[in-house]
This record gives structure tokens, C-alpha cells and sequence, in this order.
């Protein structure tokens, strides 16, 4: 093959496009995005409404239209998943189909070269008198300036292609993760409906019952009241350490708020919501889900300061976006705990404080959710503080982590009733 095909060729392939098409065309791509803003026009008015029917004096059409309202959120949420969902899925074919465009791009200037190479080693095989007889002088040095100047640019056609390639596999991988982690969130918001759901059946029986008097619900309400013996002896559970009466789970958070700030509902409602997450995904292994280089070794010195045994201690199984190994009901990782050890052990006067210990972890829970802002005590701040200590601080706003902020407000409403019985207010 002539150096002149050879460039011809190189040509070509440095000018394919290094893109393919979409699975979705732009008017679906449009659409979508539209479906997306509108949902989440939904969500605020739904929130904002049912704000409003929080404030209002307890009723039974009050309570009905909060429940319908967390329903309609849930519900929302879940379609507003499936939506980015499908983006996240059409951005992975895209860039699919672009790897594999760039691959062929690669093979294909590969062979190119080859030819060049088999070429030049033709012409290192002939004598410079045999290139004489075969041709002038001047149509050698052309070819050979032709050769020189297809391999440059192949050269740099490579490196932008292996450049190219890297990037459309890293964006792969990213979104494959987000895909992952919407799937898995997804999956909480459907465990958040059924919840949700089984509340409404009893509000109905409660409507039925009541048969639209609302005198006669409110006697209800008085009658269902659960004493403050029974609220006391009520068991709390606690994830990865059992549960402890609810009275004693009371008591040690009243104490972690007087130090803290922090409402003793709102870090019930934490400790309880990080409970219901262990029991959806489980319990993981610190040799295993936990970071081996940042965490393991700090949990190693932990277990020897307190005397455990490593391999039975409960953490918390690696997630869908990092590492896992939190430890005990408050879930601080163990280079976390580290930070807030000496804070820990001053509050609690227990040194060196055990994460799995019910009372060391609700004072932990405490003075993390103080650090993340929920010493205001409003409602929105004590949300805000909620979803920092789930996601972190930087990804606290974002809309897949909702749900876990207002789960944890709707548990500490709960609590917050039982304890006003506690105090006789």
C-alpha cells in the first residue's frame, strides 16, 4: 500500500465523528426533562400544603390530609426516581456507543500504522541504488515526508482517542454508580409508601368509626392516648445494640440535649430512622465493607482501647456509594469517631467511649446533629441537620435524599407526642 493510501486512510479515521446517536431522540430528551421539572413543581407544592396542614390544630380530617399528603410525597418522589432514572440509563448508552466508536477509531489507525511499518521496513530493506533505479530521488523523499507526516498525526490522533476513551469510561462509570444508587433509593421511597399506606388504613378505620364526628374522634384520640407508664416500658429499638425501654432512651437524650441543644424527639427521631435503614440493608463485616486504609487500622485501635473482640462487633454494611463500617446506633464511622471522641467521652464521662453503648451513641447522635445546625431547633434547620448527617454536607440538598429528612421530622413529631405525655403537657 502506498503512503499516500496510508494517509488517505489516517484521514478518514481522524475525521469519524466521536459520538453516536442517543437512545433518546432530543424531542424525548425534551420531554423528559419537561416530566422532570414538572414533578418536582409537584413535590414543592405537595410540601408546602402539607406544612400548612402539620400547623393546624389536631383534627380528623387534619390527620387524614397530612397522611394523604406524606402518600402523595412518596409517590411523588418514586416517579421523580424512575424519570432520572431513564436519563441516567440513556446517558449510559450514549457513552457506550461512544467507547465503542472510539475503540474502532483505534483498531482501525492500528492497522493503519502496521501498513506503514511493514512499508518502511520494505524500504530499510532496499539499497539506496535499488530506490534510485525504482524512481526519481525526489518521489522517495516525497513519499517518505508523506509517511513522516502520517505518522505525527496519528500519533496525536492516539492520544486524544486513548484521552477521549478514558474520559467516556469515567462518565460511564459515574453514572452507572448514580444509576445504582438511584435503584437503591428507589427502593427505600417504596418501603416509605408501604408505610405510608398501612398509616392510611387506619385513619379510614378510624373515619369509619368515627362516622365524621369530630367530637366523637377527639374523645378517641384521648381514649388511645397510651399512659405514660406504657409509653415508658415501650421498647426503642436500636440499630446494631437491640433496643432499650423507651423511657431510658428518653431519659438519656433529654441529658444529650441539655448539653447539645438538640431536641431529645429530633435525636430519638434519628437514632430510630437509622434502625429502619439497618433493617432494610442489613449488617456488613469490618474486614470487608469498611475503608481498609482510612478506617480499618483507626477500628483495630479502637477494639483493643475498649477490649473487643473486632470480628463481633455489628457495622454497617458498604453502601452503593463508598464504604461502609459505621459503628452502633448513632453510625459514625471510625475515623469519624476518632474526631469526636474526646467531645464524646467528656459529655458522657465514659473514656473511652464505646459506639455501641445505648447511652455514649444518643449523646454522639446529639452533639453531630448540634455540629450540623439542628441546635436552632426549627423545623427546617432540624431537617437540614437530618439529611447532613445521612449524606453529608455536600449532598444534603440533594432530591434523592429527601425522604430520609422527612422521615426522620415525621418520627420526631411521634416521639414528641409521647413525650409531651411523659412531661403531662
Amino acid at each position: 500500500m502506498s503512503f499516500r493510501r496510508s494517509f488517505l486512510i489516517a484521514a478518514v479515521i481522524l475525521t469519524l465523528p466521536l459520538s453516536a446517536s442517543a437512545a433518546l431522540t432530543p424531542e424525548e430528551r425534551a420531554e423528559l426533562e419537561r416530566q422532570l421539572a414538572e414533578v418536582e413543581q409537584q413535590i414543592a407544592a405537595n410540601k408546602t400544603e402539607l406544612t400548612k396542614k402539620q400547623g393546624e390544630r389536631q383534627s380528623l380530617e387534619r390527620d387524614v390530609a397530612v397522611i394523604d399528603g406524606q402518600i402523595k410525597n412518596a409517590q411523588l418522589a418514586i416517579k421523580q426516581r424512575d424519570l432520572a432514572i431513564r436519563k441516567l440509563t440513556d446517558g449510559i448508552t450514549d457513552k457506550e456507543s461512544a467507547i465503542k466508536l472510539l475503540d474502532q477509531k483505534v483498531a482501525d489507525g492500528q492497522e493503519s500504522v502496521a501498513q506503514m511499518i511493514r512499508r518502511t521496513h520494505e524500504i530499510d530493506e532496499i539499497s539506496i541504488a535499488e530506490l534510485a533505479l525504482g524512481g526519481s530521488i525526489s518521489d522517495i523523499f516525497t513519499e517518505v515526508d508523506n509517511y513522516q507526516h502520517v505518522q505525527e498525526a496519528l500519533d496525536k490522533a492516539f492520544k486524544d482517542m486513548a484521552a477521549a476513551r478514558a474520559d467516556l469510561s469515567a462518565r460511564k462509570e459515574a453514572l452507572l454508580d448514580q444509576q445504582s444508587e438511584e435503584e437503591e433509593l428507589k427502593q427505600l421511597q417504596v418501603l416509605q409508601q408501604k408505610s405510608l399506606k398501612q398509616s392510611e388504613e387506619e385513619k379510614k378505620v378510624l373515619v369509619s368509626y368515627a362516622k365524621g364526628q369530630e367530637s366523637q374522634y377527639q374523645r378517641m384520640i384521648v381514649e388511645q392516648t397510651k399512659t405514660a407508664n406504657e409509653i415508658r416500658a415501650a421498647l426503642f429499638n436500636l440499630r446494631d445494640s437491640g433496643a432499650i425501654p423507651f423511657g431510658k432512651a428518653y431519659e438519656y437524650a433529654k441529658a444529650a440535649a441539655a448539653a447539645t441543644g438538640v431536641r431529645p424527639a429530633l435525636i430519638l427521631g434519628v437514632l430510630a430512622q437509622e434502625s429502619n435503614l439497618g433493617e432494610n440493608v442489613g449488617t456488613g463485616n469490618w474486614k470487608t465493607d469498611m475503608h481498609p486504609t482510612r478506617d480499618v487500622p483507626v477500628f483495630e485501635t479502637l477494639m483493643a482501647e475498649l477490649g473487643l473482640n473486632p470480628d463481633e462487633m455489628k457495622v454497617s454494611k458498604k453502601p452503593w456509594y463508598g464504604w461502609g463500617g459505621a459503628m452502633g446506633p448513632a453510625q459514625f464511622i471510625p475515623s469519624t469517631w476518632v474526631r469526636y471522641k474526646d467531645r464524646i467521652g467528656k459529655l458522657t464521662g465514659n473514656n473511652p467511649p464505646n459506639p455501641w453503648d445505648a447511652r455514649t451513641a444518643i449523646f454522639a447522635s446529639g452533639l453531630l446533629m448540634s455540629d450540623n445546625g439542628a441546635d436552632t431547633q426549627t423545623r427546617a434547620a432540624e431537617r437540614l441537620a437530618a439529611l447532613r448527617y445521612f449524606a453529608g454536607w455536600g449532598n444534603a440538598n440533594k432530591p434523592a435524599y429527601a425522604f430520609y429528612g422527612d422521615d426522620v421530622m415525621v418520627l420526631a413529631d411521634k416521639f414528641q407526642k409521647e413525650i409531651d405525655v411523659l412531661e403531662g403537657r
